[in-house]
């Protein structure tokens, strides 16, 4: 797997195109074709109970790998926020209620941390990847990549998505969703898990 160079589809566990994009762009120069779960109406849905993001990604990619008979990749991800010893992580993108928006979690967030000092605000974004190969047999390999911040005390921007307008990076003075998309793929916890699988995947 090491010298992988034959061209070789992969599915991505999404049906979202950007996140299909990043991945053929990093995973050119293996070869490899990454497609989206939009190719396969029939893939399952999963759902998403495990307590770690590692849990989650491998429920994921490997009842996608086995059901499809191919290669899969998924993630999962979220916030932590060390204040909130660790939370929302896992339920991120519920934090304020299964229908929650992404308003009403950042929202819940800052009133938690309304007391809390800017100092005390560290946090960070988190992502953790799953590549399994069809089989029983297959050892899961697993990436995690992180983008370190605070959360502010008031959101700001209007890009991105989830936790952005209140996630701040004191190395680029603005929060994830005052940067542009080039810009947040260069620095996000999925570039650099990304980063991490292909590294792993070609030894």
């Amino acid at each position: 797997m090491s010298n992988e160079t034959t061209t070789k589809r992969v599915v991505l566990a999404t049906r979202n195109q950007g996140k299909v994009r990043e991945f053929n762009r990093l995973f050119a120069p293996l070869g490899w074709e990454v497609v989206s779960l939009a190719e396969y109406p029939d893939a399952p849905e999963v759902v998403e109970d495990g307590d770690t993001f590692e849990a989650n990604a491998i429920k994921k990619a490997k009842t996608i790998a086995n059901h499809l008979g191919i290669t899969a990749i998924a993630d999962d991800s979220g916030l932590e926020v060390d204040a909130l010893q660790g939370a929302p992580g896992v339920y991120s993108a519920r934090y304020a209620g299964e229908q929650a928006t992404d308003e009403d979690n950042w929202r819940k967030l800052l009133a938690e941390l309304k007391d809390t000092p800017l100092a005390q605000r560290t946090a960070r974004f988190r992502c953790t990847l799953a590549y399994i190969e069809p089989g029983e047999d297959f050892t899961p390999i697993i990436a995690t990549g992180t983008c370190e911040g605070v959360i502010a005390h008031e959101p700001f921007g209007t890009n991105g998505f989830g936790y952005d307008p209140v996630f701040f990076l004191p190395q680029r003075l603005c929060t994830m969703a005052q940067l542009s998309s080039e810009d947040k793929n260069q620095i996000s916890h999925r570039a650099h898990a990304m980063q991490n699988l292909l590294e792993k995947i070609r030894g």
